[in-house]
């Protein structure tokens, strides 16, 4: 088993796959005690068809530096590829303010060669290289040494299929001419403002149904207050508060610790002390603020009588589209974005009005909300039918 604990040895992996067009990349990681991931193993594959050309670097060995690493990420000349990298993405952001470049994710391109919706690694491995994982480390502790041989196989197992995943699907995208979709989504990925979470935008993530200016201020204020302490102790927001700690106090707005005694969701150490005090500083903070300068509360649209019945057309419109050229509906549009399609209210910069969701799905849906197809059944299909040319044959 080839285990890198080294920084000299990260150099050398990472120099000589710097003379390989791709590498693969996986990571291991614990975050249910922490707010930031905790990186474990960083596993790398050059190509090749065997387990030698495979690495499992210790990202736990005292010293080791990854910056090799990162050098080999912003190497252009090199596509590093993922199988669903968003979190692995973060991790490498926050750790080493990186990002890899050239980037290739298996989860969304075989979304695009219709393999289905987000399909799992297990999936791919089983369907593309013909073989099986064995799965009993899964809920490995990553963290915990000495790892045995049989963790560290399967550790290492994510990046040596992936090798032959990628191959795979890299020749489907050429031979369907669909690399510009996997290119354009990799651009979201590469989005860097996805991967920071700024405490003051925290209360965005709080679900509430209240249309209160001033609720939502003690919302954004505690949210606000909760995400700075987790990052500072680094730990999980939750154990922090919950949700529905921050609704209950922006419910009874309480501006004294005697107040927050009454609190029936807050633990009872935290109605005292340093964040007992936070939390009186966070509501009075909210109920300081002048009027004008209040949340404004999201804009509840009015649904008109009629667009549920647009919404099930553009449904079946999506899922005949997807179907026909062999890409997962998720992919394409969500639910959100056909409800804002029926209203008329798609934003200018929607995925759907521009680049290969548009050509797939967009420009059919604005025509069939325009009135000038329809959709007709043909034996197990949905037909496109083009009403002007009904009209003309009539």
């Amino acid at each position: 088993m080839n285990i890198i604990t080294t920084t000299d040895a990260l150099q050398a992996f990472c120099s000589e796959a710097a003379h390989h067009p791709y590498v693969t990349v996986d990571t291991e990681f614990l975050r249910e005690r922490t707010y930031f991931a905790k990186l474990c193993l960083v596993q790398l594959a050059m190509p090749g068809h065997d387990d030698s050309t495979g690495v499992v670097v210790d990202t736990l060995a005292p010293g080791l530096s990854l910056d090799p690493l990162y050098e080999l990420f912003r190497n252009p000349d090199v596509v590093k590829v993922f199988h669903a990298a968003r979190q692995d993405l973060e991790i490498f952001f926050v750790d080493g303010d990186v990002l890899p470049q050239p980037l290739f994710d298996t989860q969304v391109a075989a979304m695009v060669c219709g393999y289905g919706e987000q399909v799992g690694y297990e999936t791919l491995v089983r369907k593309i290289t013909k073989s099986g994982l064995d799965k009993s480390s899964r809920f490995t502790d990553w963290s915990r040494r000495p790892l045995s041989d049989k963790q560290l196989a399967y550790a290492l197992a994510d990046v040596t299929h992936l090798r032959q995943i990628y191959e795979d699907l890299d020749d489907r995208l050429t031979k369907t001419g669909r690399r510009a979709w996997v290119d354009e989504e990799m651009s979201t990925l590469m989005d860097t403002s996805s991967y920071v979470v700024e405490p003051e935008e925290a209360w965005r993530r709080v679900k509430t149904r209240s249309n209160s200016a001033v609720f939502l201020a003690i919302v954004r204020h505690l949210a606000e207050y909760r995400e700075t302490l987790a990052q500072s102790r680094n730990v999980p927001r939750n154990r922090v508060f919950k949700d529905d700690v921050i609704l209950e106090l922006a419910a009874t707005k309480p501006t004294s610790l005697d107040a927050l005694q009454k609190s029936r969701l807050l633990l009872r150490e935290a109605r005292k002390g340093e964040m007992g005090e936070g939390i009186i500083r966070a509501v009075k903070g909210a109920l300081a603020i002048p009027a004008k300068d209040l949340p404004t509360p999201p804009v509840q649209r009015e649904r008109r009588a009629g667009l549920e019945g647009l919404t099930d057309l553009l449904r079946v419109l999506l899922k005949a589209r997807a179907e026909e050229v062999g890409v997962a509906q998720k992919l394409v549009a969500s639910a959100a974005d056909l409800d804002l399609l029926a209203s008329g209210e798609l934003p200018p910069d929607s995925p759907l009005l521009g680049g290969w969701r548009h050509e797939v799905f967009g420009a059919d849906a604005e025509r069939l909300r325009a009135g000038e197809i329809a959709l007709s059944a043909s034996g197990d299909t949905v037909k496109i039918v083009d009403v002007a040319q009904v009209k003309g044959a009539a």
